[in-house]
């Protein structure tokens, strides 16, 4: 028989038989429903597809119910420790005996407790205080993590930019107690500095009580403290950077300088936006404790912040209803300078906290 001949009619048969509608790929559940109930189509209802917006919150939670239970614990104590005392600025509308009468007995007084903090002239003097070594800190200290991280971006070795970076860094976990005991021990009156100073035949000096040199004092030990957290966050923002840009400008014959100044800063620029803006939301919220510390040595005119004013005014005097005043006063503060700082970022280009819709 002719080869060519058998070909044809296998494809001719082929052709004669039925072909199925969803394919010789489908599976073999499709045919049973099309030939079960003695041939019938089945009447089983086929499933409906999710919402356009994605899955049901009940199909998310059950797919993520393991994650869900892991962060409730974190839930819990975030409401326990930062939520739930919010209802307690209530004393700031009270006078509040915390002694005999409490929250439910003590009377209401309105708005007084916020009307004596602006007639408070000591109160505008804290607030100045409190703003000019924010300012300080500001100026002096917020550049200086950036500086130290471009100077190890620029170090080749990993492991001298690993030593440099552990030896900055140690000083974060240093209490505020150790640290100004270390300035005292430096740059106090009987300290190494004095005493070398006197023993070359020149008049030594004391640091720490000098009133008019305190910003710069908290400044420097803020620096040595925290500079090396900083440090961190724009270290993780450089290791981001396309290294094919620094290839291409140096191509286009920039320098370090120029490389640094065109691709490095641009790059650094959203997240130095962002630790700015929230820095100065964070401008009433000096360290309490470095300032605690150092409280009595230079006096209060010098030393005085908006928490160290509160501490007094709260829980040494008594006067909790005046405190609670005082501090809303600083949060409401603090969440106006976050939203202008915000704005001006926004006006600037960047994203901020939040990015504009």
């Amino acid at each position: 028989m002719n080869p060519r001949a058998t070909v044809a009619t296998e494809t001719d048969r082929a052709a004669d038989r039925p072909t199925d509608p969803i394919g010789d790929s489908g599976d073999s559940t499709s045919r049973d429903s099309r030939t079960s109930n003695g041939g019938r189509k089945s009447k089983r209802p086929a499933k409906t597809p999710p919402a356009a917006g994605g899955i049901t919150w009940r199909l998310r939670l059950r797919r993520d119910r393991t994650l869900v239970l892991m962060t409730l614990p974190a839930i819990a104590l975030l409401l326990i420790f930062n939520y739930i005392p919010l209802l307690g600025n209530i004393v700031a509308f009270q006078d509040y005996d915390v002694y005999d009468l409490g929250i439910t007995g003590s009377p209401f007084v309105g708005f007084d407790n916020f009307a004596r903090i602006f007639e408070d002239y000591r109160f505008w003097q804290v607030l100045i205080n409190t703003l000019v070594i924010f300012l300080t800190q500001l100026i002096l200290f917020f550049p200086i993590p950036i500086a130290i991280a471009l100077l190890l971006n620029t170090i080749m070795s990993a492991r001298v930019r690993a030593w440099v970076q552990a030896v900055v860094y140690l000083p974060h976990f240093f209490s505020w107690v150790l640290v100004v005991t270390v300035f005292q021990q430096m740059f106090g009156g009987a300290g190494l500095v004095a005493q070398w100073l006197r023993e070359h035949g020149h008049e030594g000096f004391d640091l720490m009580t000098n009133a008019s040199f305190f910003k710069f004092l908290v400044t420097a030990q803020a620096v040595w403290k925290d500079a090396g957290w900083g440090v961190i966050v724009f270290l993780a923002a450089l290791a981001a950077v396309n290294t094919d840009l620094y290839e291409a400008a140096a191509v286009d014959g920039a320098g370090r300088w120029r490389r640094m100044w065109h691709v490095t800063l641009p790059a650094l620029r959203p997240v130095i936006a962002l630790l700015l803006v929230l820095r100065v939301g964070s401008a009433l919220n000096l360290d309490f404790e470095q300032i605690l510390l150092q409280r009595d040595q230079v006096g209060p005119g010098a030393s005085e912040i908006l928490d160290t004013y509160i501490w007094w005014t709260g829980i040494k005097t008594g006067d909790f209803g005046y405190a609670a005043a005082a501090g809303i006063f600083k949060g409401l503060f603090s969440v106006a300078m976050v939203l202008g700082a915000n704005k001006v970022a926004h006006m600037l280009g960047e994203q901020g906290v939040y990015s504009k819709k």
